[in-house]
């Protein structure tokens, strides 16, 4: 664990206030689920929660499904981070934190899709430079009660590929199907 040298105390309420500084390094927003955890030595440890982390081994295989159904690469994420990736190298995408042009399509619950090679292509993660990497892709966000807690991206780096009806149906029903889970 890696000491902040910041000290808080509890109010009346129980309650102590996370400095700002850490919510902005950790991108905790207003509103974000936390989990708390303890352990043996009396330490509280807070972690944000993310929803559809609960699914994750679910996730992978889903991602591998729709990777070989579909023939481009498939990530599905939650509101921070790819948590699921297939058909690219797993250290391009998986964990990275997504970009804020992903977190906008969530947050407003968008559809996205670059049909056309001369369309632009959003950047997935913080990493991507603005070099043009995809030539098409669908991102659609995965909807559980109302709340966006992440999303499903089809991606293509071949420059032939133009996404259609066919792939945004498939993306439509991944998330329609994982958002579903979480309401169970």
């Amino acid at each position: 664990m890696k000491a902040t040298g910041v000290v808080r105390r509890i109010d009346d309420l129980g309650r102590i206030v996370i400095p700002k500084e850490i919510r902005k390094t950790l991108r905790i927003k207003e509103g974000d689920p936390l989990e708390i955890f303890t352990d043996k030595d009396g330490e509280i440890i807070l972690k944000k929660y993310s929803p559809i982390g609960e699914l994750s081994e679910f996730a992978i295989n889903y991602a591998e499904t729709l990777a070989k159904t579909t023939g481009h690469i498939a990530c599905i994420t939650d509101k921070d981070t790819v948590i699921a990736v297939s058909g690219a190298p797993k250290k391009e995408f998986l964990q990275q934190n997504l970009s804020p042009e992903i977190e906008d399509v969530m947050d407003n619950k968008e559809i996205y899709t670059s049909k056309e090679n001369n369309e632009i292509a959003l950047p997935i993660t913080q990493n991507d430079n603005k070099e043009r990497k995809y030539n098409s892709q669908v991102v659609y966000p995965i909807v559980s009660q109302g709340d966006s807690i992440g999303s499903i991206i089809l991606i293509s780096k071949d420059k032939n590929t133009k996404m259609g009806d066919v792939e945004l149906k498939v993306v439509q029903s991944a998330a329609g199907f994982l958002g579903s889970q979480m309401e169970l």
